[in-house]
């Protein structure tokens, strides 16, 4: 496999489910881990991403005459929006929230995150808003993507360990 620093570009390769047959059930439980451990980050970064697309979108609708609030006023009902889908909370799987990337610069994530938009808020025209909406909406659209990936990835990875299981008459546990 070839080496990358990014563990998303790691487990995206596809020499990391090639060959799944000869890998170690060992190796193959961390390597679904891993990939699991990308995927709650990549959620976690759309959450966030959704967070702010959120907040300017209320923004231009409150411009435009279509909410009578301010931004501050509808704060916690635009934050907790998208949070929980019926009775469940939406990230109710991640036990340790992924840490916020610092602000390197080098990553689209890290651009993204600091732009100042949300700081400027108030000194924005509307198109200004509207032109940062729509570079949120596409890295939602990419994160979305690679999410699906890695969701392929995490299931022809179980999909080779339930065989295993199986394969030798025992039932695959909870823990995998």
């Amino acid at each position: 496999m070839t080496e990358s620093r990014r563990r998303i570009d790691r487990v995206l390769q596809p020499e990391f489910i090639s060959d799944l047959k000869t890998i170690e059930l060992a190796e193959l439980r961390e390597r679904r881990d891993l990939t699991e451990d990308v995927e709650s980050q990549v959620s976690y970064y759309r959450r966030l991403l959704h967070g702010r697309m959120d907040l300017l979108d209320f923004e231009l609708t409150r411009r435009k005459g279509g909410e009578e609030r301010t931004l501050l006023e509808a704060l916690p009902e635009i934050l907790a929006k998208g949070m929980i889908l019926g009775n469940e909370p939406t990230l109710r799987h991640i036990e340790v929230m992924p840490p916020i990337p610092e602000s390197s610069g080098k990553r689209l994530i890290d651009k993204i995150m600091d732009d100042g938009v949300l700081a400027q808020l108030p000194d924005l025209t509307q198109e200004e808003i509207a032109d940062a909406l729509e570079k949120l909406r596409d890295f939602e659209r990419q994160l979305s993507a690679q999410r699906k990936q890695l969701h392929l990835v995490i299931d022809r990875i179980q999909e080779e360990i339930v065989t295993r299981y199986r394969a030798q008459h025992g039932t695959p546990t909870a823990t995998g």
